[in-house]
């Protein structure tokens, strides 16, 4: 059974930093581009950035370039999301995303993606 588990978020202040993780268990996970994504109250489901299987390959949201920085450890089956200079408008439910086996390449389009976590909630007060 695939599962992955986000964890690193929570309530800081603006300007304030927080590294967001993302566990996976059941799936071969160096043979998979992975994703963040977010999602605030109100608002659609958006890309934050992707990285592909060997970490040779990032892309980003125009929104976090520059703060956001996405990152792997395949010896860990752990995806990673430094965020930096947080704003109150990257207040969201966070959620790691997994492409399907042997999809080594980034996508920034979430039905590219089979897996997903439950999320881990980001709150960023002004």
């Amino acid at each position: 059974q695939v599962q992955l588990v986000e964890s690193g978020g929570g309530l800081v202040q603006a300007g304030d930093s927080l590294r967001l993780s993302c566990a996976a268990s059941g799936l071969t996970f160096n043979s998979r581009a992975m994703g963040w994504f977010r999602q605030a109250p109100g608002k659609e489901q958006e890309f934050v950035a992707t990285i592909s299987s060997g970490s040779r390959t990032q892309s980003y949201a125009d929104s976090a370039k520059g703060r956001f920085t996405i990152s792997r450890d395949n010896a860990k089956n752990t995806v990673y999301l430094q965020m930096n200079s947080l704003k109150p408008e990257d207040t969201a439910i966070y959620y790691c995303a997994a492409r399907s086996h042997g999809l080594l390449y980034t996508s920034r389009l979430p039905s590219q993606y089979d897996f997903w976590g439950q999320g881990t909630q980001v709150t960023v007060s002004s």
